[in-house]
């Protein structure tokens, strides 16, 4: 298995993701060629909560373009993880 923290990169905090907090659900970035049981066995090793459900998206990159010049944002796959009734993850806590 790969190390938790290689699987979770980082969490999602924007105006829908805190609105979602209110259902216990929380917003990760997670690695590409991750799945459901990898990102649920990481979440819970690592806060120590007992994980409901694991919803996945891949969210394609944006082209960009600076002058002559064309680029693309790179993609990437988040994950809206819900706990169970009444645990909580604390870092989320004072948003």
């Amino acid at each position: 298995m790969k190390n938790p923290r290689d699987i979770l990169i980082k969490p999602v905090v924007t105006e829908k993701s805190t609105a979602l907090l209110a259902d216990n659900k929380y917003t990760f970035i997670v690695e590409l060629n991750a799945n459901k049981t990898e990102i649920k066995k990481a979440v819970e090793e690592i806060f120590k909560v007992k994980v409901e459900n694991v919803n996945t998206m891949r969210v394609k990159g944006k082209t960009k373009r600076v002058r002559q010049f064309t680029g693309k944002t790179p993609d990437r796959k988040k994950a809206i993880v819900t706990l169970k009734e009444g645990d909580k993850i604390e870092i989320f806590e004072g948003l």
